[in-house]
């Protein structure tokens, strides 16, 4: 994975480096990149933060934020996305006398990082590279990492709606999460207990990789002068493993630069483990600072 990790940095780093290019050939005045995101070679970015914390009769507390960096010109078509999620909670859980507690422990570990670059043949085409890593302690897949190129395509874009495709081949490998299986005998009976019940043991599948077809979606709609609509679907579909990820979003501004937004998020993997469920949901409020 530190391959992965590298790939991921390198692309990161490209879109900086030309945008330091387009500085050292831009003369024009400088102004605010958010009135005029052309005077900053095209960058615009926002974080967003959410927060909650209960306590009481039950104890909780949950926390996201997510980073995101785009660029757009007569060149190139990049983005940069650094997302985390964390959440604790009271869960029930079997001590070694065997006496159930509630224990306030960790409910969700997950962050994930992207970045792709995008070298336009025209106003509307380019050809894309992009890579992504994912690390989820509570998922179906422990880990999972992207990398892929493909050609992207702008189908509409005006004032109020956006709306553009990227498609194309990829490398993935992944890490199933961990799973429980019977401890067998030499003859593959089940071992059994003093209760005559089978005995399992904890292990970690091997590592699994494949081929696959990357696929994005992303559309922007303004629905009033201070409301904006966007969702992105993402699709990464192998032989042994099909992955899908959509966010939706509406986020309402206060000011230029402050925005409320809810979220709602599904992710889906096809090939998980026993006792592991496909499908993720989370939904967030946040905080948006626009820059």
């Amino acid at each position: 994975m530190k391959t992965l990790l590298i790939a991921t940095l390198v692309l990161a780093a490209l879109p900086l480096a030309a945008h330091a290019q387009d500085a050292t050939t831009t003369t024009a005045p400088a102004q605010d990149a958010n009135t005029n995101p052309a005077q900053n070679g095209g960058w615009t970015g926002s974080g967003e933060f959410g927060f909650a914390s209960a306590r009481g009769n039950s104890r909780s507390e949950n926390a996201n934020a997510k980073l995101g960096l785009s660029q757009e010109n007569e060149v190139w078509k990049n983005n940069f996305f650094l997302n985390g999620l964390r959440s604790k909670g009271e869960v029930a859980v079997t001590d070694a006398a065997g006496n159930t507690i509630d224990k306030f422990s960790t409910t969700a570990n997950r962050y994930d990082t992207g970045a792709s670059v995008g070298y336009k043949f025209d106003p509307r085409s380019y050809v894309v590279t992009a890579a992504r890593y994912e690390h989820d302690d509570f998922g179906a897949n422990l880990w999972q990492g992207i990398v892929s190129v493909g050609y992207g395509y702008i189908a509409l874009k005006n004032e109020r709606a956006e709306l553009s495709f990227e498609i194309g081949p990829g490398f993935k490998r992944y890490q199933p999460a961990k799973s429980d299986r019977a401890v067998l005998n030499p003859d593959g009976s089940p071992v059994l207990d003093a209760e005559g019940k089978p005995v399992s043991e904890r292990y970690t599948p091997n590592a699994e990789s494949e081929v696959v077809g990357r696929g994005l979606v992303n559309g922007k709609y303004r629905l009033t002068d201070n409301t904006a609509l966007e969702d992105t679907l993402l699709v990464e579909a192998g032989s042994k493993n099909q992955y899908y990820q959509n966010d939706i979003g509406v986020s309402v501004s206060m000011t230029k630069k402050m925005a409320l937004k809810v979220g709602y998020q599904i992710r889906y993997n096809s090939d998980t483990q026993p006792g592991t469920v496909s499908t993720d949901k989370l939904m967030t409020t946040n905080l948006v600072y626009n820059f």
